[in-house]
């Protein structure tokens, strides 16, 4: 039996995997629920004229390259991931933007940055937290990175609540939790963060929670599964025989209209104090 996050061990992974994992996060990006709840939070960063921004586990650079295509962002930003891949992408996608004149990419591990403290009006987090090795590393890492009085933003799903819906309660519980384990290294950290941020310097200054839902329609949960149920079946954790049932069930659904799946994310924004 094997449970790897892949996007923890994204380095490890061949380059069609890699690529895979790209297209999903391209395709995510595209996705009218992923906008809403990155618009959530960008809304509500009130940087300064000429910010800095910083994005650890960037990723192939969505969300950088949403924040410079808003006409209220005057200043400039860094993504920095651990993915010489991702960053190769994400640099790729800027340039063809137009926006690359804001953004900078380079590689990098969130657990340990080799960039000056205190340097950045907001440090971002956006679905990073759940897959690294040492989530309190990273947001110490982040907590320093961020200049007094500057925001911290850490979005991420609270993965034990993801649930697809399937005529056999019992099997389907055990797909979600199969799906769960091998996609996110700490599906519950969301959790944690209320009592884990006051003693890194950070207040709290909001937080909010948003249900993803989709109900007879699918895109959000369509890519999700499309991309981490081979990484179910190869865990051992589902006879793939009936992981293929289950996702073959799936699929009708979405074409019947008949789909559900559900997901709570949440978003925390703190301030270093």
């Amino acid at each position: 039996m094997v449970v790897r996050d892949p996007h923890r061990f994204v380095n490890e992974l061949d380059e069609s995997a890699r690529e895979r994992l790209a297209a999903r996060l391209e395709s995510r990006a595209r996705d009218d629920v992923f906008t809403r709840l990155l618009d959530n939070y960008v809304a509500r960063l009130a940087l300064p004229p000429l910010a800095e921004v910083l994005e650890v586990g960037c990723g192939t650079g969505v969300v950088l390259r949403a924040l410079a295509r808003r006409d209220d962002f005057t200043g400039r930003a860094l993504g920095v991931d651990q993915c010489g891949h991702f960053i190769d992408t994400a640099s790729k996608f800027s340039r063809d933007e137009q926006v690359d004149s804001r953004i900078a990419f380079q590689v990098g591990d969130a657990h340990g940055l080799d960039l000056p403290a205190a340097s950045f009006d907001a440090v971002i987090a956006h679905t990073l937290i759940s897959h690294v090795t040492a989530p309190l590393a990273v947001l110490g890492e982040m907590t320093r990175l961020v200049r007094p009085g500057g925001t911290v933003v850490i979005f991420d799903g609270d993965y034990a609540s993801l649930t697809y819906g399937y005529p056999d309660h019992d099997f389907g519980r055990l797909v979600d939790e199969a799906l769960t384990n091998v996609t996110f290294n700490n599906p519950r950290i969301m959790r944690d963060l209320p009592r884990l941020l006051p003693g890194l310097g950070l207040k709290l200054a909001d937080a909010w929670g948003d249900a993803v839902i989709e109900i007879g329609h699918a895109s959000y949960f369509k890519s999700f599964a499309e991309t981490y149920v081979p990484y179910v079946k190869r865990s051992g954790l589902v006879p793939e025989d009936a992981m293929d049932t289950w996702h073959n069930e799936q699929r009708q659904a979405m074409e019947n209209g008949t789909f559900f799946a559900a997901c709570n994310y949440y978003t925390y924004m703190a301030r270093r104090i």
